[in-house]
C-alpha cells in the first residue's frame, strides 16, 4: 500500500502515519519526493484497508498496490511530464533526440550538432564512454569526449543525452549531461541506479535486450525510490530467434507500458531495427503507437562511422521524417 501525503502535510503528519503502521505490525519505507512524499507500506498483504489513513490529517490517499513496482505504477499517478527548461517530454508534443552513437572528434560532433538544429531539434545524443560487446571495439574518447559535448552543448544551445556506465564516470557527467542514458547492458545495474536516483538530473532507462516489461518498470522503480522522478523509458528492440535484422523492436510494449505506468515512453529505432533505410518507417509505427518521442542514430558520415554506422541515418533524412510527423501527429492527437 501506498499513503500519499498531501503537498501541505507536514512531517509531524508523515510521523503520526508512520506510527500507526508500525502498530499494525508492518514496517514502511518513506519517499520524499520533490513535491509530495509518499510512506510504503512493507509486508501489506491486504490485511491493512486504505480507510485506516484516510482520517489522517495531512494524508491525500491511500492506495492498495498488487504490482511489484509501486512508484511508477499509474496507481500512484495519472502521468509525468519531464521537464528541461523551455522542454518538456510526456505532454502532447513529439519529440526527437538526434545525434552519433559516439562522439569521435569536434568536427564530426558540431557539424551533425549544427545540422539537426536547423531543422529544429533541440535534443543532441552523444557517446563519451561506450559499453561494446568487443573490448577491441571503439570505447568512445571518454574524458575527451566530454569536453567536445560541453563546448557543443554551449554553442548550440542544445539539451545533451549521453550515456553513463557506472558510478565512477556518474559525477563527471553529471556536470555536462541535461539527461543521463543508462543504457540496455547497464538496465540491472542497481548500483549506478541507486546512484541515480539520489540526483535530480533527468535519466533515459533503456529496456535490456533480454528483458521483460516488468523487468524494465522495476528498474526504473530503483531510481524513483532514491527521489529521482524524472525517468523517461526507452524501447530500443529485444533479443528474439530473428536474425534479418539486430533486433525485434518491441512496439507491442509502447501501449502496454503507457497502461502500467506514468512514465513518459521513447522508442529508439535504431537499435530496434539496425538497418539505416528501416529507421523511418519504424518512427512512424513508433509514433502511431504511441511514443512520447524518438532517440535516432545519427551520422554525417556513417560508412566511416566508428561505431553503428549502418544503423544511423544522415541528418538530411530527418527533414523527410520530420515532415511525416507533422502529418501524422494530429491523426494520434500529438503535436509536432
Amino acid at each position: 500500500m501506498l499513503v500519499v501525503m498531501k503537498k501541505t502535510a507536514t512531517q509531524k503528519n508523515v510521523e503520526c502515519v508512520k506510527e500507526k503502521i508500525i502498530s499494525l505490525g508492518f514496517s514502511f519505507q518513506e519517499i520524499k519526493g520533490s513535491t509530495i512524499t509518499v510512506v510504503i507500506v512493507i509486508g501489506n498483504k491486504g490485511k491493512i484497508g486504505s480507510e485506516q489513513f484516510l482520517y489522517f490529517e495531512g494524508v491525500e490517499n491511500a492506495i492498495s498496490i498488487s504490482k511489484p513496482y509501486l512508484l511508477v505504477s499509474k496507481d500512484l499517478k495519472e502521468k509525468t511530464i519531464v521537464n528541461f527548461g523551455d522542454e518538456k517530454i510526456g505532454d502532447e508534443k513529439i519529440i526527437l533526440i538526434a545525434g552519433p552513437c559516439s562522439v569521435e572528434n569536434k568536427n564530426q560532433i558540431f557539424s551533425i550538432a549544427e545540422e539537426i538544429k536547423n531543422y529544429g531539434i533541440n535534443f543532441l545524443r552523444g557517446g563519451a564512454f561506450k559499453p561494446r560487446t568487443s573490448p577491441y571495439s571503439f570505447q568512445g574518447l571518454k574524458n575527451d569526449a566530454i569536453s567536445l559535448l560541453k563546448e557543443v552543448k554551449e554553442k548550440f544551445k542544445m539539451k545533451l543525452v549521453t550515456e553513463v556506465m557506472d558510478v565512477e564516470t556518474l559525477p563527471l557527467i553529471s556536470e555536462v549531461a541535461d539527461c543521463l542514458q543508462i543504457g540496455a547492458r547497464n538496465m540491472q545495474n542497481y548500483s549506478l541506479l541507486e546512484a541515480i536516483g539520489k540526483i535530480k538530473i533527468p535519466v533515459l532507462l533503456k529496456r535490456g535486450f533480454s528483458a521483460t516489461i516488468d523487468e524494465l518498470l522495476m528498474s526504473a522503480e530503483y531510481i524513483l525510490k532514491g527521489g529521482n522522478e524524472n525517468v523517461i523509458l526507452c524501447e530500443r528492440g529485444i533479443r528474439t530467434f530473428e536474425t534479418a535484422t539486430r533486433n525485434t523492436l518491441d512496439l507491442n510494449a509502447i501501449p502496454v507500458l503507457k497502461k502500467l505506468t506514468h512514465l513518459p515512453v521513447i522508442v529508439d529505432p535504431s537499435h530496434g531495427i539496425g538497418i539505416w533505410d528501416a529507421v523511418l518507417p519504424m518512427s512512424l509505427a513508433a509514433i502511431a503507437c504511441g511514443a512520447d518521442g524518438l532517440i535516432i542514430e545519427t551520422h554525417n558520415d556513417p560508412m566511416n562511422a566508428l561505431s553503428d554506422g549502418y544503423q544511423s541515418i544522415k541528418p538530411n533524412k530527418l527533414k523527410t521524417l520530420i515532415d511525416k510527423l507533422k502529418l501524422l501527429a494530429p491523426i494520434v492527437d500529438r503535436k509536432f
